[in-house]
C-alpha cells in the first residue's frame, strides 16, 4: 500500500504522527491551507511550500461549478491542473449543504443546489461526490454528508445525523477499494454527546481510513466544541488520523490537539490576511489600526517567513489602508507561515512530552 498512518508518540491525549500518501508525507498535527478553487488565494504554490505546508484542501462543490470537473479530469486531476506537488484533500461538498442552505433542497438521494454563481441547478449525491473526487484525483477523499447548522433541537440533529450515516455507507460503496487514496468518514451529532458517540461507533463498523469530526465551528461556543471533542477522544481509533473540519483559531487548534486531533483546515489565516488581520506569537493584530503607522518593527521576527521578517508594520499599515494587492499577499503568506510554525512547535513539544506546558504558556495569548 502507498498510504498509511503511523502514530509515533502520545503526550496525554496529544498525538504525534505521520500520514504517508503517494505524493508525500504529512507530519501531524497538521494544518491544511484552504485552496477552495484550486488556489490558496493570493499565493503561489512556491510560497505555500515556503510556509512548510505539507497538504492543502480543495472543494468538490466549488470546483464542480468552476471550472468544471471534466476540465480538471482531462489533464489528470488537480495536481497537474494547478501544478501542485503537495498532497490534496478534497472536501465533499457537505459543508455547502449548510453554508448555502438558502439554495439547497435535501432529499434522501442527495442535495439539489441552485448555483451561487449563476443559479444553475446542480445535484450532488454520495455517489456523484465520490466520483467527482476520484476525477479530481485527490489523495484524501471525504464522504458526502449533511453538515447541519448549530442547533439545540436534538430531533433535528438526529435526523440529519442518520441521513449522513446512510450517505457514508453509500460513499464507501462508491469509493470501493483504492490503495492510493484515503477515504475519511465524518462524525456528526451536533453538541449531543450520545448522538456523537453512537454515530462514531456506526462509522467504525463501516470502517474508514480516517475519521473527521464535522458539524463544529458552525456557531457553537469554543467550550461546547471542546466538550464534544472530550466526549469522542476515547472512542476515536488510535491507529487512524483524527480530523477536525473547518477549525479554527490558534486557540481552537491548541485545545483540539490537547483532545487528540491530528488534522485541521480553516479559512481564517487566508481570509483574515485579506482583511488586514495578522496572527502573531503576541496575539492577533489589526494592521488597519493607526498606531501601526508609527511602528517600524517587523510583523513577527519569530516566524521564518519573508513576509514576517522583511516588512514593517508601518509599511503593511500603508498597504492595507490603500487597498494594495500586496497587503493581501504578504499577510496571507505570513498568516499561513505562522500557523505552520505553530504546528511545528506543537509537534516538537509533543515529541519531548512538554505539550501541557506549551499549551499553558500560549493558549491565553493565542486565543484572542
Amino acid at each position: 500500500m502507498s498510504i498509511s498512518f503511523h502514530l509515533m508518540k502520545e503526550d496525554g491525549d496529544a498525538r504525534l504522527g505521520k500520514i504517508k500518501t503517494k505524493r508525500g508525507e504529512i507530519d501531524t498535527p497538521a494544518f491544511m491551507p484552504v485552496g477552495t478553487l484550486a488556489t490558496v488565494k493570493g499565493l503561489t504554490n512556491e510560497q505555500i511550500i515556503n510556509t512548510s505546508s505539507q497538504i492543502i484542501l480543495c472543494n468538490t462543490y466549488h470546483l464542480c461549478i468552476r471550472p468544471g470537473v471534466e476540465r480538471i479530469h482531462r489533464v489528470g486531476g488537480l495536481h497537474k491542473f494547478m501544478n501542485c506537488n503537495l498532497p490534496i484533500l478534497t472536501d465533499s461538498g457537505g459543508f455547502q449543504v449548510m453554508s448555502l442552505s438558502k439554495n439547497t433542497k435535501i432529499i434522501e438521494d442527495g442535495v439539489y443546489f441552485n448555483s451561487h454563481v449563476d443559479g444553475k441547478k446542480i445535484f450532488l449525491s454520495p455517489e456523484i461526490s465520490i466520483d467527482i473526487q476520484k476525477k479530481l484525483n485527490s489523495d484524501i477523499v471525504m464522504v458526502f454528508d449533511e453538515c447541519p447548522k448549530y442547533s439545540k433541537n436534538k430531533k433535528l440533529i438526529q435526523k440529519s445525523t442518520d441521513l449522513s450515516l446512510r450517505w457514508a455507507c453509500r460513499s464507501k460503496k462508491e469509493f470501493g477499494t483504492n490503495n492510493d487514496k484515503f477515504l475519511f468518514g465524518i462524525v456528526q451529532g451536533g453538541i449531543f454527546n450520545d448522538l456523537r458517540i453512537d454515530n462514531l461507533k456506526k462509522l467504525l463498523d463501516i470502517s474508514f481510513d480516517g475519521y473527521a469530526i464535522g458539524g463544529l465551528a458552525v456557531g457553537e461556543s469554543q467550550l461546547e466544541m471542546f466538550k464534544t471533542l472530550d466526549c469522542l477522544k476515547n472512542y476515536l481509533p488510535k491507529n487512524k488520523p483524527h480530523y477536525l473540519m473547518g477549525t479554527g483559531t490558534p486557540g481552537d487548534i491548541l485545545g483540539a490537539v490537547m483532545r487528540g486531533i491530528d488534522m485541521f483546515d480553516c479559512v481564517l489565516p487566508t481570509r483574515s490576511g485579506r482583511t488586514g488581520l495578522a496572527y502573531t506569537w503576541n496575539g492577533k493584530i489589526n494592521l488597519r489600526n493607526a498606531k501601526y503607522a508609527n511602528d517600524d518593527s517587523v510583523l513577527d521576527e519569530n516566524v521564518n517567513c519573508p513576509a514576517s521578517r522583511n516588512y514593517s508594520k508601518n509599511y503593511l499599515n500603508h498597504l492595507v489602508n490603500t487597498n494594495e494587492i500586496l497587503a493581501s499577499t504578504l499577510l496571507t503568506w505570513h498568516n499561513i507561515a505562522f500557523y505552520q510554525d505553530l504546528m511545528s512547535k506543537i509537534r516538537y513539544n509533543i515529541s519531548i512530552k512538554n505539550f501541557d506546558n506549551f499549551y499553558k504558556k500560549n493558549f491565553k495569548i493565542l486565543n484572542n
